[in-house]
């Protein structure tokens, strides 16, 4: 059941890939972002916590990308002040949570598994109604960048 929903999404992301995302040379994660157009909280956000070149680096990074739409979801006021540079530190935080090292496909995962992330907690995979880390759904998979994968959630994961 998780292979075929994840060769469905793959595909997808794949087609996806070819049109939003298409370009002489594979881009980073970073600039695979910003091409796609619906991560430009999640771009204003890295560049405000000082990660722009990180992400630009070798990797591989596996980034669990929240949408435009996750970020909106949080309260009212929440990533305004998550943006103050008193606030940064949190903001890395979050940020972090949001990648592990390596390159991580969603071929790779199985339901139960547990990744440590850049920030130092785990993230817990849930393949039992679709793919969810977290809690948040994985609504893209696999969209390949020049140092890693971005998988795209629904719902930006905040660390415990």
């Amino acid at each position: 059941m998780f292979r075929r929903s994840f060769l469905s999404l793959t595909a997808a992301t794949a087609l996806l890939g070819t049109t939003a995302f298409a370009g002489d040379a594979p881009k980073d994660i970073v600039d695979t972002a910003v091409g796609a157009g619906s991560f430009t909280t999640l771009v204003a956000a890295v560049q405000a916590a000082g990660l722009v070149d990180t992400l630009k680096g070798d990797g591989p990074f596996t980034v669990f990308a929240p949408t435009d739409e996750a970020f909106a979801a949080l309260p009212e006021g929440t990533v305004e002040s998550l943006l103050l540079e008193e606030n940064k530190d949190q903001l890395i935080a979050i940020l972090t949570y949001h990648v592990v090292p390596g390159k991580v496909m969603s071929t790779d995962l199985s339901d139960g598994m547990t990744a440590a992330t850049v920030q130092g907690g785990d993230l817990t995979v849930d393949l039992s109604d679709g793919a969810k880390i977290n809690g948040a759904t994985v609504t893209a998979a696999d969209v390949e960048a020049s140092n890693g994968v971005i998988h795209v959630v629904d719902t930006v994961i905040l660390p415990e």
